[in-house]
């Protein structure tokens, strides 16, 4: 009998403790938040009344369980009868580890914050200017803009692990899950579909394009919006011995250096870098692979033109063995006025506390020149405007995503031999079998992480049909949205590519 008792005692207890431990596992899981707002603004010249849907998504595992909370806003138009003919574009940085932040607060978004177009000034201290966006293109589509986990408001929630998310692969798969959770929860499978991806928010996109395919649910995309693309990372990554970076990256110096009054004088940008594209196709490129095969006379012949593309000394260029890394690009173009140039855009200039390091100390220019403004207009605007409020900051950036990536392409236990990155070729298949995707790539001449020599020897290979291919240029740097007259060009390049 005590037996029995004991038994049942431990029964109960078991079921007690199993029922306390699934309490606290779904207690750990708060319900989802979502702030819904509705406005009216102008675009296009046109009187929008739209939904600002600001919100949390769970993403679930195979078990069912909610494993990952995704943070988005979306701008959906009201009162659109023919949702089939109303397209919806997707939107997000790079990094990894950044958040929407910047195309949201600085291209795309309903209100946006504005910085010194001419990159002549700090951003300072608060208020700054945040103003209505006139060239938004909420009247030609809907937008999405969403943060990876680990960033703005995303992260994993109950027995999510962030490994399961911070890698090429991975990353890319999640943001699939969501576009297709989106698109179904929001009735949208009809309705043309885009992305718009800036820096690695551009190898994020041609991989998403590509998982979209797979998983038993084809999702075809009408277009991708490449801004400041870096799908084969071998032209942007200036290291020692990488003589395809050598290559990509001497146009967008010539260019930066005419910008500055360095080189060029008394030409056009255009036929400067044009020159300069020559230069490196037909010269450059050979005496580098020659190497120390060159003669003296040779060396001589080939500095003597580096130096008149890029605005750097001679002697220091054949100190440099014809080969200049772009951090010392950034100290020596203006080494003669103390200061160094931006890497994401070679118009901004910081003052150094040391004028003789090799790079710069102080971090990139045209970062820390405008970086507050963004993400104090963002917590602003979503206080003030979309009636956000969570429980935790928003993260514009993420620096421990970058140390603990996972760029590996294959799976665990499958031989893998590390490579630069490359979804370019993803990009290239996806083409070939969807022969309705289109692409627009956006490059700034003064991007000197992302060059635009780059983008065009990228989309030269990789099996891309150039066909669908848009190149379009602007005078300012990675992010150049920031320079007044490219804010307004590139509203009008991506409005005639999702109107075409």
């Amino acid at each position: 009998m005590k037996k029995i008792i004991f038994l049942t005692i431990c029964t109960i207890s078991c079921y007690a403790i199993a029922a306390q431990e699934k309490k606290e596992d779904t207690k750990s899981i708060p319900e989802a938040k979502s702030f819904v707002t509705n406005h009216q603004a102008s675009f296009g010249g046109k009187s929008i009344k739209y939904k600002a849907t600001a919100k949390e998504t769970y993403l679930k595992n195979t078990d069912g369980e909610a494993v990952a909370s995704m943070w988005s806003v979306a701008y959906i138009q009201e009162n659109v009868t023919n949702t089939s003919t109303r397209p919806v574009t997707f939107v997000f940085n790079g990094g990894p580890g950044s958040a929407s932040v910047w195309l949201h607060m600085g291209m795309f978004g309903p209100q946006i914050v504005k910085v010194n177009s001419d990159a002549q000034m700090d951003d300072g201290a608060a208020p700054y200017p945040l103003v209505a966006n006139n060239h938004g293109l909420l009247d030609v589509t809907d937008l999405i803009f969403v943060d990876p986990i680990g960033t703005g408001y995303s992260r994993v929630i109950g027995k999510g692990k962030v490994k399961d998310y911070w890698g090429l692969n991975e990353d890319a798969s999640s943001i699939a899950k969501f576009m297709r959770q989106w698109i179904t929860e929001n009735k949208r499978w009809f309705s043309p579909k885009y992305i718009a991806g800036e820096s690695y928010g551009t190898t994020r996109a041609a991989a998403v394009a590509n998982t979209l395919e797979g998983g038993g649910q084809n999702m075809a995309l009408n277009g991708l919006i490449l801004i400041s693309q870096a799908l084969d990372y071998d032209g942007s990554t200036s290291i020692h011995d990488n003589i395809t970076s050598y290559l990509t990256y001497l146009p967008s110096m010539a260019a930066t250096a005419w910008y500055h009054k360095k080189a060029g004088t008394g030409k056009s940008i255009e036929s400067f870098v044009e020159e300069s594209r020559q230069f490196t196709y037909n010269t450059y490129a050979p005496a580098l692979y020659k190497g120390g095969l060159l003669t003296k006379d040779e060396q001589n012949v080939i500095a003597e033109k580096l130096s008149y593309f890029t605005g750097l000394n001679k002697a220091y260029i054949l100190k440099s063995n014809l080969r200049i890394l772009m951090p010392r690009f950034q100290k020596q173009l203006l080494a003669d006025k103390g200061l160094a140039i931006g890497r994401l855009d070679g118009r901004f200039m910081g003052d150094e506390d040391d004028d003789v390091s090799e790079s710069p100390r102080l971090g990139d220019a045209s970062s820390y020149q405008i970086s507050s403004a963004y993400t104090a207009a963002l917590n602003h605007y979503f206080a003030s405007a979309l009636n956000v409020n969570m429980d935790r900051p928003y993260l514009t950036s993420n620096g421990q995503i970058g140390s603990k990536w996972r760029w590996r392409t294959v799976p665990d236990g499958q031989y893998w031999e590390p490579t630069p990155v490359n979804t370019a070729r993803q990009l290239g298949a996806t083409m070939r079998r969807n022969t309705d995707m289109r692409v627009l790539v956006a490059s700034g001449y003064y991007d000197l992480i992302t060059p635009f020599f780059d983008a065009e020897y990228t989309f030269a290979r990789n099996s891309i049909v150039k066909e669908r291919v848009t190149m379009t240029y602007y005078e300012a740097g990675h992010m150049m949205y920031t320079h007044e007259p490219d804010f307004v060009k590139l509203s009008q390049d991506i409005r005639a590519f999702l109107t075409q």
